[in-house]
């Protein structure tokens, strides 16, 4: 997005080094991007949380080292010390509201949940909701009415709040995707390796999980546990050699990796509720008229 540096820009807000001098920041995205040819190089706030609502246009954001892309109704979460930057579309609309770290501390004082949705970097999806409060806010601070700080302290944690839900969103989709992904990784591993006879243990190492992990995550996604997925994708093979050739059980038994063929037949009754033997007697019997 921008070119390296050799060192990290530190700035209060933005370009300006002197500390927050209102209770919060607000301004639009136009505002400060058309000064810099809609770029914001990487830089990054000590003390100071950034939410971002675009809400017309696109671009680009840079949070440490992850780009996003960004369209209408992106919401962009800037926790303090996160490398960030900005490139917009020219004429991009939004509002930028920017907090000090001692008003987090002050607005979130009892509420562990949403600081822990709001202490990662992410771009989510803003609702209604949400446009709503930081609409609200932006008026308010560009206003002078009486009791303006007490107003902006109410709205700023309304707009907290709602940014932590859209952030609960986001981790909820990143763990959903991971999930996925390790299925789907499981699975790869289990058919170069299911004649191997792995234990959970072995997919697990392979993988870079827990074993425990690894079960839960495979629990969540089918229902059933790692090692009745293991056993089921053996026995899904000897139904095909049963099925499909004259080879003994003895001979199936040792063409998928087990040196008992005893053990084998116990195995194969307790996946598919009958002895090897029995299965190929029920393929073989005449179909009822």
């Amino acid at each position: 997005m921008t070119p390296r540096s050799e060192s990290i820009r530190h700035y209060s807000l933005y370009g300006e080094f002197e500390q927050l001098p209102d209770v919060m920041h607000c301004e639009t995205v136009a505002q400060r991007s058309v000064l810099h040819d809609w770029e914001l190089a990487a830089h990054r706030h000590e003390r100071l949380h950034q939410l971002l609502l675009l809400r017309s246009g696109g671009g680009r954001a840079l949070l440490d080292e992850a780009e996003h892309a960004l369209g209408p109704w992106s919401l962009v979460n800037v926790p303090q010390g996160t490398v960030h930057g900005f490139r917009f579309e020219p004429d991009s609309d939004g509002l930028v509201v920017t907090l000090t770290d001692a008003m987090l501390d002050e607005l979130l004082v009892r509420d562990p949940d949403v600081r822990r949705a709001l202490g990662q970097p992410w771009v989510g999806i803003a609702d209604a909701a949400l446009d709503v409060v930081i609409a609200q806010l932006g008026q308010e601070y560009a206003g002078r009415s009486a009791a303006r700080a007490l107003v902006l302290r109410g709205l700023g944690s309304a707009l907290l709040a709602r940014a932590a839900r859209v952030g609960v969103r986001v981790d909820a989709s990143a763990r959903n995707l991971a999930r996925s992904q390790l299925l789907q990784r499981f699975e790869a591993l289990l058919e170069a390796h299911y004649r191997e006879h792995w234990t959970v243990a072995d997919y697990a190492r392979r993988l870079a999980v827990t074993p425990t992990h690894l079960s839960r995550v495979l629990r969540g996604a089918t229902g059933e546990s790692a090692s009745r997925l293991i056993d089921a994708r053996v026995i899904r093979e000897a139904r095909r050699q049963l099925a499909f050739t004259h080879l003994s059980v003895a001979s199936v038994a040792y063409a998928l990796g087990y040196v008992d063929p005893a053990l084998f037949s116990r195995v194969f009754a307790r996946v598919a509720g009958r002895s090897p033997r029995a299965f190929r007697q029920q393929l073989a019997a005449p179909a009822a008229p």
